[in-house]
């Protein structure tokens, strides 16, 4: 399991103060770097010297936006004294605050790992700061990384986010890693957001088992561009997943971010945060999802971990499967959260980031899961959720709203008799080449699974007699191979198709992109709007240095409820 201590001289937030004169000194003679230019690229880095040199720089929001921020990074070795020093753009002077501690031993390597949060406090809204990371054993302690961040603005404003999942590792000798994934950093970076939604499978460490540390830290690295500049808020997907590393396979994800409190058994696997009169919700779909959530062993051999994790091998055909781990508890906690939402006049939207699928057409990705549609959905209706965000499959869909379901319109992938897949059902627009669409009357569901891991983009399956896009879908849990040892499930493809009539558009020329929101709150008595622009970037596989265009843009608009 995790561990988490602090560090430091002294406790507190803030211990004493610096001039605005040593700040500069602190942060080198030129004055504060940006976080790109602090730190070599993944590519040509080699390995670090065993101290406590920062690394794997990032941000994460704390439970209010407005006035926290949690600064995050790892080191090679144990760091003595880590510390960040911060600084307001009002502000003459910085206040050093000591580091949390985190640190988990990988179950399959044994390697240990060094992590360290902190959580900035009493911030104020909209406003700009600086910010230095160093330890007494920091090789790089005379100009130590240094990087800026704005804190999000107080009550209705206009801001901007953007959203990707599936990003992976630029060091291509990782499986699913490839080199566009520091061009989607970059992207994130061109398009300035206040942050940046991660939707689940980070860096695919568990499909390189014996290395797992190893291909996350070329992630943080890789990362560090943007994620050093503005929070990245992630949600856990299947890959997070890993032997050997605690009750769900999550403790490499949970020592490495420090996200909102949910006040449940199970921190740092979902919560919300608000911005403006917008709250993001982000879920764990591991915990309802009927399909496979988690590693698994191919074989044809037993996996063997290290000796000194004291760990047995695992046999081929074990599966992580997850499904169920919290008993209902986020169910409960989605309720209580959007319930609360609906009622709250200051906020307008309700954004849910999650991972896994609801919705998507994908011949070549995994399929629709009506684990998610039994669970959460009649949630998404009852409360009005405006938009979900998802990855999973590696490409972009765009669903039309939907609203409640069609009973017995799926059919058994193999005989063919009718299943019950809870179809979801499309509420069509009067102009079928409308833009602009109003989520009372439904939540448009997006696949965002482009961010920059290896994969092709492939076209819909097609209904063979209407020629209309046909989806797959999980309907039953994994079944336990009879006779086998715990955990050893059937990695059986979907169970049933459907006809995807929620589906409105598809991007089938890349693989790649990334969504760009902006949300303006509007005046009162009028509209208020979030505004999505989707770019892709084509011929991504063959480009050394990509661009992303346009591929479509889109409005969600309703009326501001105060």
């Amino acid at each position: 399991m995790a561990q988490e201590k602090y560090l430091g001289k002294q406790l507190g937030d803030c211990i004493h103060t610096l001039s605005r004169r040593d700040f500069l000194k602190l942060a080198g003679a030129s004055g504060l770097a940006t976080a790109a230019g602090t730190f070599p690229s993944p590519s040509s880095a080699g390995p670090s010297s065993l101290d406590g040199t920062p690394e794997q720089v990032h941000l994460t929001w704390g439970d209010d936006p407005c006035t926290e921020v949690v600064i995050s990074w790892a080191s090679a070795a144990q760091a003595i004294n880590p510390c960040a020093r911060v600084r307001g753009a009002d502000e003459t002077k910085a206040r050093s605050i000591p580091a949390i501690q985190r640190l988990y031993t990988d179950g399959l390597n044994g390697e240990t790992v060094f992590t360290y949060h902190v959580r900035v406090r009493y911030l104020k809204p909209g406003m700009r700061y600086e910010y230095a990371v160093s330890a007494d054993n920091d090789s790089n302690a005379a100009t130590p990384f240094t990087a800026s961040f704005q804190t999000a603005p107080h009550g209705r404003a206009p801001f901007r986010w953007t959203s990707y999942g599936d990003l992976a590792t630029p060091n291509t000798a990782w499986v699913l890693s490839s080199p566009q994934s520091r061009f989607a950093v970059q992207a994130v970076e061109q398009f300035a957001p206040l942050f940046h939604l991660l939707n689940g499978d980070l860096c695919y460490a568990n499909l390189n088992p014996q290395h797992q540390p190893e291909v996350w830290r070329d992630f943080g690295n890789n990362n560090q561009a943007s994620a050093a500049n503005r929070p990245w808020m992630p949600c856990p997907g299947n890959h997070e997943i890993e032997f050997n590393n605690g009750a769900q396979g999550f403790d490499s994800y949970l020592t490495r971010y420090m996200l909102p409190d949910n006040g449940t058994a199970f921190p740092g696997r979902w919560y919300s945060f608000r911005v403006s009169s917008v709250l993001f919700v982000s879920l764990d779909a591991d915990d309802v999802v009927y399909q496979d959530a988690g590693a698994f062993v191919a074989g044809p051999d037993p996996l063997v971990p290290a000796p000194a994790t004291g760990e047995q091998p695992i046999e081929p055909g074990t599966s992580f499967y997850v499904r169920g781990y919290s008993n209902g508890e986020q169910t409960r906690w989605l309720e209580k959260t959007l319930r609360k939402a609906a009622a709250d006049e200051d906020i307008d939207w309700i954004v849910v980031q999650m991972h896994q699928d609801s919705l998507t057409t994908a011949k070549n990705g995994n399929g629709c899961d009506k684990g998610i549609r039994e669970a959460w959905l009649p949630l998404f209706d009852r409360y009005g959720v405006d938009l979900v965000l998802c990855g999973h499959d590696h490409d972009y869909e765009r669903s039309y709203p939907v609203r409640g379901c069609n009973h017995r319109a799926g059919f058994d992938a193999v005989t063919g008799e009718v299943v019950e897949t809870l179809q979801p059902r499309p509420v069509l627009p009067a102009d079928p080449n409308t833009s602009t669409f109003d989520t009372t009357h439904g939540t448009i569901h997006l696949i965002l699974g482009g961010g920059g891991t290896s994969a092709p983009s492939d076209v819909y399956a097609e209904n063979p007699t209407s020629g209309k896009p046909r989806a797959k879908v999980f309907t039953r849990p994994n079944r336990p191979v009879p006779g086998s040892s715990p955990n050893t499930y059937v990695r059986n493809p979907a169970d049933a198709l459907e006809d995807a009539i929620w589906s409105a558009r598809r991007d089938t020329a890349s693989a790649y992109g990334i969504a760009v929101f902006d949300h303006d709150p509007g005046e009162r008595g009028g509209n208020t709007t979030i505004t999505m622009s989707y770019y892709h970037a084509v011929g991504a596989d063959k480009t050394p240095a990509p661009e992303y265009s346009l591929f479509e843009t889109i409005v969600l608009m309703k009326k501001r409820r105060g």
